[in-house]
């Protein structure tokens, strides 16, 4: 199947128009691993996106089950210090959309993540909600839990995994068990800075991570709930989170998370 082509305009009669794909054989030029992936500076928000983050103070987020000073304010970025194990969740909830989240792990081997379509509460022992997660592991974490001495864990945990917390259901593109790893090991380690697109459309995530498309999952059994923040042992910062909305799809009732006050 073709995955690169040429987009054309085409006119049909004198007033209808439509756009065609080149169907011909498309050549991969995706290395297996990226090298090389340049340092990223803050972009500048895209016409429709809106702030998540307005980087003075937490308007706009609630804090679920982590301590008062777990998620601060500090030089314009969002801190996280990684204790307690919890998350805080967006005020509403969200069903289509694309989410674009820079942040960077401060120690080796940080661990968090970004839940997505979640139900923004916890009763899990994990203390953490059931939802969509974008894994965050920091590219030391494989070292520091290896499967044995001197044999590092496998690594999908650290290429930006997308899996069903707490519950939730979905079916891998690339699987590695009930997850989904990345093409691609693409993330940067502690101190420099990631940048991850997720696309969140009708059960379908699709994350690009530090500028490329190299993971997705699809099928999910929540469709519709709202984004949380993990905080999980070690400190983390996010530099930029925002939002484009995407028109509805048809998320039943049974996909759509409880409306929290």
């Amino acid at each position: 199947m073709a995955r690169y082509g040429v987009v054309c305009l085409m006119a049909v009669g004198s007033v209808a128009a439509s756009i065609v794909v080149s169907g011909e054989p498309a050549v991969s030029v995706l290395p297996h691993l990226a090298e090389g992936v340049p340092e990223t500076k803050p972009q500048v928000p895209a016409p429709g996106f809106r702030d998540l983050f307005n980087g003075r103070d937490l308007t706009g987020w609630v804090n679920v089950n982590t301590d008062p000073d777990t998620w601060s304010v500090r030089d314009g970025l969002l801190v996280c210090s990684g204790q307690p194990i919890g998350v805080m969740r967006s005020e509403r909830q969200y069903e289509n959309f694309i989410l674009h989240v820079e942040w960077r792990h401060m120690r080796p081997g940080g661990n968090s993540g970004v839940f997505v379509w979640s139900e923004g509460t916890v009763s899990d022992p994990s203390r953490l909600p059931k939802g969509m997660e974008v894994q965050m592991l920091d590219l030391d974490w494989i070292h520091q839990h290896p499967l044995k001495p001197g044999v590092p864990n496998h690594i999908g945990y650290v290429s930006g995994e997308l899996f069903g917390a707490g519950g939730l259901v979905a079916t891998p593109d690339n699987p590695r068990g009930n997850r989904s790893m990345a093409r691609e090991l693409r993330c940067k380690g502690h101190g420099h800075w990631n940048v991850y697109d997720a696309v969140c459309v009708d059960g379908t995530v699709k994350l690009a991570i530090n500028g490329r498309f190299v993971n997705s999952i699809r099928n999910s059994s929540v469709r519709k709930g709202y984004l949380c923040l993990e905080s999980e042992g070690s400190e983390i910062h996010f530099r930029t989170i925002r939002i484009l909305e995407l028109p509805p799809g048809l998320a039943s009732v049974e996909q759509t998370a409880e409306a929290l006050d």
